[in-house]
């Protein structure tokens, strides 16, 4: 765990020395991307490393799927996302000695993440092993203005009280099929994949260099370009040259006393699976032209101006916690990195900062990390439903295949095929169908986007609708049964009627009928008749839901609350996650809860459960989740914040947010866990603001733990900015002017004139523009005490006990 290594700032994370043995750690945290491009963060000169990574979003290559015994329907491919050209590389040799970090001497050696410029600063004063000094600073940024370009700066300095010069020559490269590092033993870590571009076109100009490669089974094709500005000594020899996987430009000076030698990288990227090889090059020379009029100024300029429009309207701040405000911008900015310009693409669960889960997407991007974007930025979650849309072919035909009707997605995927191997907890985990339709209709509930559900809303609706009704069916006594399907829980797998897939998959059927009645033309364009829109209805009325009329609880499926306890009183705490370290089949038929299946269903579907059933169900089944999964802590915070267990809560707001700045679990080598990045603003917005919306009005039910004495934060709902702030005995609602760059869908129609209706802690208030209104917060229900299983405390109360 690494939760001292940086320096508490509230807009930056900075390094203040190397640590060798954290590279892996800190190759993710400082990694740049921007949905589109994502660079880890390697050191300049590229070795020492863990895992080289410059990635581009979807690009894939294809490998055979092997199982011990195979089944019909089996996927057959696994797709794993690919190193793409690494163009991070910039090598230094000063008086023929290569600048590393692990010879000669490091004096000072410091890097920084601004998040509010987007850029990573790294400043290194090394001395060679025949001892001369040199001083290097570079930035790095992968551009949100221009979706294609990456930029680096990298300045030279020789000391002024040097003895003598040097003679510096510096190698920038466009480096193709890196030799990767083999990682074995985690299931989660993704397949090392060996040299899996083929070269296609390689060309050289005296400033830089291009490349072309396809990938081998897959076949889509990747462009990589590279520019280069140079200022220092006007007698600095410039050339350049391109092999099938290397290019470089190579620039060599000598430098006296006090002299600077720069040089700004620009790099370019495209890919695509059916433009040319001529077009690719004409596609990244086009970007790269563009980058090169805009200038490093002027891509620093652009950079910082989106940032100050996007922490504009999603910035929060708290007060009394500095390391918490940290943690939580930084967690804001890679969910950013993630999905601002993916652009009708998959945003994966790792984003662009590692290769862990081979860069798949999961349900985690609609159930977590959307919500973020929709109060935020909602073109972007549009843009992520669009993708889903776009698979929607692949979707329809997995059904077929199943036996069933309607659409069945992939439980993780970059295209859209079925990805996992092992169908308990892949493809039986057809939730991923409800947490798409659920992800739609509170999209559209936020917006107001009716141009988005007529286009795309409409169609994921009516095709996971058809999927509960082929899937479930009614029994003798009517009720309607799903039955042998695995839930969020991943240590419990095909069990009948799941409550958090039933009571999603309520939600879906409803929400398709109330669709089809909204849109009567795309309704008949699917083919919906009034006599299938009845039976969604019928078919959510009748839902089961399973209740322990003994235990005064829900249970997670039907017959859970049997099951015998899973002795956690002698499991060594090095036995987590019990996934390593246990069969599953002993954990499927324990009470243990790798995350919070039932809590999430309350949270996801708050209205299906009274206050007194919440407390019970939570107190109950904290008592036996372990929270091996990074999906935990932050859905716990919000259930504990609502059934008035404030400091609790901040327990595991506080696990959720520094989840990878402390890499609390241990593996954030593979890449940041990003939808604990943005469950964590869930733990805040929805737990300690108490945000829901609710019948098309947004409601609130603030309360704050002791540890925090203030939180302030903006939301967009249909157009409008909500300022919220809190304290310990008020919170005031402020109706803000509209402004630019708020990322929304053009079905907006809300006016800055119009007034807002919302809830606070079941008080009407309607707001106008700039007249905040400020209501006292009730007192928090009175609680009992709630317990987790032995040596399961929350992460973070532990660490600092």
């Amino acid at each position: 765990m690494i939760s001292n290594v940086f320096t508490v700032d509230p807009w930056c994370v900075h390094e203040p020395e190397l640590d060798v043995d954290l590279l892996g750690q800190t190759e993710s945290l400082f990694a740049l991307a921007n949905g589109h491009v994502g660079m880890r963060g390697n050191l300049d000169e590229g070795e020492p490393h863990r895992m080289p990574g410059t990635y581009l979003n979807s690009f894939f290559e294809s490998r055979p799927m092997p199982h011990a015994e195979g089944g019909f329907g089996f996927p057959e491919e696994n797709q794993t996302l690919v190193n793409v050209p690494n163009g991070k590389l910039i090598r230094l040799l000063v008086d023929d000695e290569p600048l590393d970090v692990r010879y000669g001497q490091v004096h000072d050696h410091q890097r920084t993440l601004d998040m509010r410029s987007g850029i990573l600063t790294r400043h290194v004063e090394w001395t060679s092993p025949n001892g001369q000094r040199v001083d290097v600073t570079s930035q790095r940024l992968v551009s949100f203005s221009q979706r294609a370009v990456a930029a680096i700066s990298y300045a030279v300095t020789i000391p002024e009280d040097s003895e003598s010069d040097a003679l510096l020559v510096i190698q920038s490269e466009l480096f193709a099929n890196e030799q990767m590092p083999e990682i074995t033993g985690d299931p989660r870590v993704a397949a090392a994949l060996t040299k899996p571009l083929a070269p296609e076109h390689n060309s050289h100009s005296t400033y830089g260099a291009r490349m072309t490669h396809q990938t081998k089974r897959s076949e889509l094709r990747v462009g990589a370009a590279m520019e280069h500005q140079v200022f220092g000594p006007d007698d600095a020899k410039v050339e350049s040259s391109c092999s099938k996987n290397v290019g470089r430009t190579t620039v060599i000076c000598r430098l006296k006393p006090g002299q600077t030698l720069r040089i700004v990288k620009y790099l370019a990227y495209g890919w695509s699976s059916t433009r040319s090889q001529p077009a690719i090059v004409d596609q990244v020379e086009a970007a790269l032209d563009a980058s090169l009029y805009t200038g490093w100024d002027g891509l620093v300029t652009a950079q910082r101006e989106y940032l100050d429009a996007f922490w504009a309207r999603a910035d929060i701040e708290i007060d009394g916690d500095p390391r918490l405000q940290q943690a939580i911008r930084f967690s804001l900015f890679h969910v950013l990195q993630a999905g601002s310009r993916a652009e009708k693409r998959a945003i994966g669960a790792k984003g662009l900062t590692g290769q862990g889960y081979d860069g798949h997407s999961f349900w985690d991007c609609e159930t977590f990390v959307l919500p973020v974007f929709m109060h935020t930025n909602p073109r972007v979650a549009a843009d992520a439903l669009r993708w889903r849309h776009s698979t929607l072919d692949i979707a329809t035909a997995h059904a077929a295949t199943l036996g069933l009707k309607g659409a069945a997605f992939a439980w993780r995927t970059i295209r859209g095929e079925e990805c996992s191997g092992y169908w308990p907890a892949g493809t039986a985990a057809f939730h991923v169908n409800a947490d798409i339709a659920d992800a739609v209709l509170r999209y559209v509930s936020a917006t107001a986007d009716d141009e988005f559900e007529r286009e795309v809303g409409v169609d994921l609706l009516v095709a996971t609708a058809r999927l509960w009704r082929s899937l479930g069916h009614h029994d003798s006594a009517s009720n309607f049964r799903i039955d042998g399907v695995t839930g969020p829980d991943e240590y419990s797998a095909i069990a009948d009627n799941n409550v958090y897939t039933n009571l999603m998959a309520q939600r879906n059927l409803r929400g398709a009928a109330d669709a089809c009645v909204r849109h009567p033309r795309e309704a008949e364009r699917l083919g919906v008749h009034s006599e299938e829109i009845a039976s969604w209805r019928a078919a959510a009325s009748a839902m089961v839901i399973p209740f322990d009329e003994k235990l005064g609880v829900h249970q997670q499926a039907e017959g859970f609350t049997s099951h015998a306890f899973w002795d956690f009183d002698n499991t060594p705490e090095d036995a987590y996650p019990l996934l390593l370290n246990y069969p599953y089949f002993d954990l499927y038929r324990k009470q243990v809860v790798k995350q919070p299946d039932l809590v999430l269903a309350m949270v996801q579907c708050p209205d299906a459960f009274t206050p007194e059933q919440k407390a019970a169900n939570f107190a109950y089944y904290e008592r036996i989740t372990v929270r091996d999964s990074s999906l935990s802590p932050g859905t716990l915070a919000v259930m504990a914040a609502e059934t008035g267990h404030l400091d609790l809560a901040y327990d595991y707001l506080c696990e959720s947010v520094q989840m990878d700045l402390a890499d609390l679990e241990n593996n954030v080598r593979d890449g940041i866990h990003l939808a604990a990045t943005a469950s964590s603003w869930t733990a805040i917005i929805q737990g300690l603001g108490g945000m829901r919306p609710h019948d098309g009005t947004l409601s609130f039910a603030p309360r704050l733990p002791s540890a925090v004495s203030g939180l302030r934060f903006r939301v967009l709902w249909r157009g409008r900015s909500v300022h919220v702030e809190i304290g310990h005995g008020q919170a005031t609602y402020t109706l803000e002017e509209p402004t630019t760059g708020q990322g929304g869908p053009s079905g907006m129609s809300a006016t800055s004139s119009e007034p807002l209706d919302l809830r606070h802690h079941d008080e009407d208030l309607t707001l106008t523009v700039d007249e905040p209104v400020t209501l006292d917060i009730p007192a928090a229900p009175q609680t009992g005490v709630v317990e987790q299983p032995a040596g399961r405390a929350p992460l973070f109360r532990r660490l600092h006990q």
